[in-house]
């Protein structure tokens, strides 16, 4: 397992009863979480000083109950001594707060694996996918690379923006772009565009411009080939993330090899990814990411 353990202004407190009792800078957050089958005592006193709580309706969706929590707020992460990123955060529709905590393992790798090249005389191209609002995008950038970053929500490529600036990375090279990710790659195989290297969030469900219907384990593999096409022969990563339970690690590591070692050197590895929980020294599993990368 790939475990986000470097985190300064995040914590797993605890989990319990189907919640996770989170800090996000200096404010407390529970929030649903359906890996959460067990229970505990709930002997941490921020189980009872929240700042804000997300509450499920048995009808589907929620909402969240506010009791001292900002409209805004920000947190940091350190990729390393001299480089880091922040993050603008707010109580988001379903549940989320605009920040997946765990991919910090992630940037830390994709982070390290451009630092560390010097592939194209350093000028790498990245494209990432179903974007959301730019954790890897950030990484990449401050790693020196060329970013596209792609998301079919114009609230969320506006969030990335606004993370960027906040992160004193408004004047790197990307393009910050609102487009359906099949589509954009399909324009981009005609036009001929390759990318060294790419990353995929794509959701478990969704639907395209014109009602198209997304389903993970229908079309996933499908778009795997189709981002095989606008890739270098000699790349440096791919990334896909999973939150879909039925795409365990192995399941992607047998995709990601069928899509993109023939005809090429290198190696793929998918682990779940986690999150260490303070209270009880054990490890919340927070879904799955696959890794193909050069040897």
């Amino acid at each position: 397992m790939w475990i986000a353990d470097r985190w300064k202004d995040y914590e797993c407190i605890d989990t319990s009863n189907g919640e996770k009792l989170e800090r996000w800078g200096d404010y407390v957050l529970l929030r649903p979480d359906p890996q959460v089958i067990w229970s505990t005592d709930k002997n941490n006193e921020y189980w009872k000083k929240l700042n804000a709580h997300y509450h499920r309706s048995k009808k589907g969706g929620g909402s969240w109950e506010v009791f001292d929590l900002p409209e805004k707020w920000q947190i940091r992460y350190a990729l390393s001594d001299e480089d880091s990123l922040t993050f603008n955060l707010q109580p988001f529709k379903f549940k989320h707060t605009g920040l997946f905590p765990e991919q910090a393992v992630n940037w830390d790798w994709m982070y390290n694996k451009i630092k560390n090249s010097k592939k194209n005389d350093g000028e790498i191209k990245v494209l990432n996918l179903f974007a959301y609002t730019g954790g890897a995008t950030l990484a990449c950038l401050r790693a020196g690379a060329h970013v596209t970053h792609v998301d079919a929500s114009k609230g969320m490529v506006t969030w990335a923006k606004e993370n960027a600036i906040s992160s004193g990375l408004e004047d790197r090279p990307v393009r910050w772009l609102v487009d359906d990710c099949v589509k954009f790659v399909e324009r981009e195989i005609r036009r001929g565009n390759k990318y060294d290297a790419i990353i995929m969030d794509p959701p478990s469900y969704g639907r395209g411009p014109k009602g198209e219907i997304w389903k993970l384990e229908d079309n996933i593999y499908e778009f795997l080939t189709l981002c095989n096409n606008i890739l270098v022969e000699d790349p440096l990563f791919v990334l896909l993330n999973s939150y879909t339970t039925g795409l365990q690690p192995a399941v992607l590591t047998y995709m990601m090899s069928k899509a993109f070692l023939k005809g090429r050197d290198g190696k793929v590895n998918a682990q779940e990814i986690g999150l260490p929980v303070t209270d009880s020294g054990l490890i919340l599993p927070c879904g799955a990411s696959g890794r193909y990368e050069k040897e």
